[in-house]
């Protein structure tokens, strides 16, 4: 007899330690309460796109919950096949210091560092997930 609960999916994205800790410690000083730190890609820039990031107040309904070393990350649905497969990570160096993706699906970066060319994942990568 075939089990009720399905198969545990991997994650879209997963967090360094240290990406996990600054979003840890960024909520926890929120003046406001926030449910998670939410991650998109839009359109723009000298490459193509972009990554988004804000404070989610609430997880919407067809949000991707990612919840990895204590820190938790929604991604924007219309993002997850341009994110499969992320690892973000928090860098801190003399002159400046932020999250930083390493993504497969990225074919190519601006110089500025600010914009990238993303190609999203085939759909049956997603598929593969389930």
């Amino acid at each position: 007899m075939a089990s009720m609960n399905p198969r545990p999916r991997p994650k879209v994205m997963s967090l360094t330690d240290a990406a996990a800790q600054r979003v840890r410690e960024i909520m926890a000083g929120n003046d406001k309460p926030v449910a998670a730190l939410k991650v998109g890609v839009k359109n723009g820039g000298c490459a193509g796109m972009s990554y988004t990031m804000e404070w989610a107040s609430e997880i919407g309904k067809f949000d991707e919950v990612v919840e990895d070393k204590g820190a938790k990350v929604v991604i924007d649905p219309k993002a997850i096949l341009f994110l499969l497969g992320t690892e973000m990570d928090y860098k801190t160096d003399r002159l400046s210091s932020g999250f930083v993706f390493k993504n497969p699906n990225e074919t190519s970066a601006c110089g500025c560092g600010e914009s990238v060319a993303i190609t999203p994942a085939k759909p049956e990568a997603l598929a593969a997930r389930e």
